[in-house]
């Protein structure tokens, strides 16, 4: 007992520093960020302090309802998008097929590659005059698909959708394939030896099996839809007509553009509460499928 207490004394010892540079640079910013959202604050002058002003200013903002909506778009797109093209190509590479360790270097590879890098890829492809993407269409005579995707409001949040799904279903496909090789062979050969067919084996014993492994996945989906910023910022700033505006994107543009540093504090929060609010909900959700299951 002496022991082990001397080695969680030694362990905090050892973690101290981090943590207090986790708190000094992290904790306390966002502690700090969310008192001032109950004031009006432009950066420079002394703060005022406003109540609930700043919430009831948000909750009547169109722009903000709009950005809300986006940001829905993107969660749902994750979730449904994210979780099973990468549960479906996890499964594919589990199967020992050849060259399985190139294809997964190929679906892994938009994970590893800056946001900033993608979002600016997508653009050059999807550009309305020089884009390889419309060109490619005209080219084989479907001219009429050529559209302008990121200009054009009723595409452009679609097309965002399409790109964030694109960069990360590697890293649902990476978390299922690690999730997938630690499950016994057996229970699948003997599954075999009942006659279960490939869609029972499918639903009755891999996703039961991975059930942890997907409620982990929606979280990191709902958390990192909540929070995308850098590849709208980098695509579209927001536009056009805000069509692609998120709530992360309308924070920064009401407290760096505009210098409204209250009310962006007040929108962070209300953005984290939000995301906590939905992550809750999912996982309470989740756990009662569990149960059925």
């Amino acid at each position: 007992m002496n022991l082990m207490f001397k080695n969680k004394k030694t362990i905090f010892i050892c973690l101290l520093p981090a943590l207090l540079i986790f708190v000094v640079l992290v904790i306390i910013p966002i502690v700090r960020s969310f008192y001032y959202g109950f004031f009006e604050w432009n950066g420079l002058s002394d703060p005022v302090y406003v109540g609930m002003n700043n919430f009831k200013e948000i909750m009547l903002d169109k722009v903000f309802w709009k950005s809300f909506k986006n940001n829905m778009m993107v969660v749902v797109a994750s979730v449904f998008g994210q979780i099973p093209i990468g549960l479906i190509i996890a499964i594919l590479l589990n199967k020992k097929m050849k060259s399985s360790s190139i294809f997964r270097t190929i679906f892994f590879l938009p994970m590893i590659l800056s946001t900033v890098v993608v979002g600016l890829l997508w653009s050059t492809i999807l550009n309305v005059q020089v884009g390889v993407l419309n060109y490619l269409l005209e080219t084989i005579g479907l001219e009429s698909l050529a559209k302008n995707w990121l200009g054009d409001p009723k595409y452009s949040m679609w097309t965002i959708c399409f790109v964030i799904v694109w960069q990360f279903v590697g890293l649902y496909m990476i978390i299922f394939l690690a999730a997938l090789q630690n499950i016994p062979q057996d229970i699948f050969e003997a599954a075999s030896i009942d006659g279960a067919t490939e869609g029972q084996k499918l639903f009755k014993i891999t996703i039961p099996m991975l059930w942890e492994n997907i409620m982990s996945a929606v979280v990191l989906c709902i958390a990192g839809g909540m929070r995308t910023f850098d590849l709208v910022f980098v695509m579209t700033k927001g536009g056009p007509a805000h069509a692609t505006e998120l709530m992360a994107t309308y924070m920064y543009n009401k407290t760096f553009e505009v210098y409204k540093y209250g009310y962006g504090s007040a929108v962070s929060l209300v953005i984290f509460i939000i995301s906590f609010a939905f992550i809750i909900i999912s996982r309470n959700a989740m756990a009662k499928k569990q149960l059925e299951v």
